[in-house]
């Protein structure tokens, strides 16, 4: 009896344990909470969730993934976006050797979905740094621009409620097709409304991501967007390229001192490691002159600081207001919070005699600088997309680019990578050498000069 009483009790617990083992198990809160909420109530932002069954799986999918790599990828820089960040890999394709990333990129999603998981998918993490782009896709599910940009001023809140200290880059919206509902006209409005809601902040840097991909028409080019959407490989070495001098600006990458000797017969103008030789000078009333009246008549008008004492910046790494700073053998001139901002750094010399000049430049997308030569200005910018010079056939796009200017008497011939510039460029007799900065990042480097008599 007692024997058949223990079969007994060992059936009934084995049926215990098959029942259960055959009822479906509740997900747990940690599932739950990668899941696409049912509805928009409560929700922060406005406009479109996706919400079809493609995009319910995926989501859950990358953000549970996600979830396990919490400690792993703490303080990353994270890219953020949508199939265009996803798209470039786990890795972003090797692009940023040195450089701890995480891709948070998850394809379909709009600003709004980037909203909703920010707290749990990047926040998270204490990101050292973080890289938009986002609101392609909501212009597809009928977004308008201004809820779009609304949506990017919640995303930016959150991430600098998080860490006011923490950089982050914004990229322009690329350009698409109006074939994909993702029209020219509104695509530039959504950047338009960007580039104002992040104006004046300088933990935000604005990279003009949209005109270094679009055509004449303001669309993707087929040979950059196969789908007129998503980058090939091209398109996305473009866009590491955009990406890579504000990396080192910040000190994730090229961190290694540069050993520049200047050539037989020349001597550095800039020592590599700080700003000796270097200053502000007075604006000239001219310029003053200029500024007042810009600024009285174009409410875009870019900043223009007047200067009323000279400035010495010798012995120090940036200048009083941080435009310039000297960095691992490159002089940079930042990106300015307002958008455009004209500034000028002078030797602290003059140089009445004949002499060669050489350096080295790096230009962001369309950033826009100059080069004085005893004073008058030659223009030096990322010249296929801000001119003047835009049909130069060996100029590097945000990459390194070596001007040559020879002056004789008062006139400098220009040249870049050996195209010419100016050929008589008019200049007074003597001056000192500086550097503009106006709108994007310029970096300069191997300023070296050779005195001819």
């Amino acid at each position: 009896m007692k024997s058949a009483s223990r079969i007994s009790l060992w059936l009934a617990s084995a049926l215990m344990v098959f029942s259960a083992l055959a009822q479906p198990s509740a997900p747990t809160q940690g599932q739950e909470s990668f899941q696409i909420p049912a509805t928009d109530d409560g929700l922060p932002g406005a406009g479109p969730i996706r919400r079809q069954d493609w995009f319910h799986k995926l989501w859950a999918e990358r953000r549970s993934g996600w979830a396990k790599r919490i400690q792993q990828d703490q303080n990353a820089f994270v890219f953020l976006g949508d199939s265009i960040t996803q798209g470039w890999g786990d890795a972003m394709g090797g692009s940023f050797p040195g450089v701890k990333v995480a891709n948070r990129g998850i394809s379909g999603d709009t600003t709004r979905g980037v909203l909703i998981r920010l707290q749990e998918d990047v926040v998270v993490l204490h990101p050292s740094g973080v890289v938009i782009l986002i609101g392609t896709n909501d212009l597809e599910e009928g977004a308008d621009p201004e809820t779009i940009a609304a949506n990017l001023k919640l995303i930016l809140s959150k991430l600098k409620e998080q860490n006011p200290k923490m950089t982050i880059i914004l990229c322009q919206v690329f350009p698409s097709s109006e074939t994909k509902k993702r029209p020219a006209d509104k695509i530039k409005k959504i950047n338009q409304l960007y580039a104002a809601a992040v104006k004046a902040d300088p933990q935000i840097i604005l990279i003009e991501t949209w005109p270094l991909f679009a055509d004449a028409h303001g669309d993707a080019k087929p040979d950059e967007f196969p789908d007129l959407l998503h980058p090939n490989k091209i398109g996305y070495a473009k866009w590491a390229a955009a990406i890579r001098p504000i990396l080192a600006t910040l000190g994730f990458l090229e961190t290694e001192p540069d050993n520049f000797k200047p050539e037989p017969g020349f001597e550095s103008l800039f020592n590599g490691h700080d700003l000796t030789g270097w200053g502000y000078r007075p604006t000239s009333e001219e310029d003053i002159q200029s500024a007042k009246h810009w600024q009285q008549t174009d409410p875009n008008a870019a900043a223009w600081p007047i200067v009323t004492k000279p400035v010495n910046f010798d012995a120090k790494t940036a200048s009083d207001d941080d435009r310039y700073v000297a960095k691992n053998g490159r002089l940079i001139v930042t990106t300015p919070p307002e958008g455009r901002k004209i500034q000028a750094l002078w030797t602290t010399r003059e140089f009445p005699k004949d002499f060669i000049l050489k350096l080295e430049f790096r230009a962001t997308p369309n950033a826009d600088s100059g080069i004085f030569i005893r004073q008058p200005q030659l223009q030096c910018r990322d010249y296929l997309l801000a001119g003047p010079y835009n049909d130069l056939k060996h100029y590097k796009a945000q990459d390194w680019n070596e001007i040559v200017i020879t002056v004789k008497g008062r006139e400098a011939h220009c040249v870049c990578n050996g195209e010419v510039l100016e050929d008589a460029f008019k200049i007074p007799d003597t001056g000192p050498i500086g550097l503009e900065g106006d709108r994007g990042q310029m970096e300069y480097r191997h300023i070296q000069l050779k005195e001819l008599r």
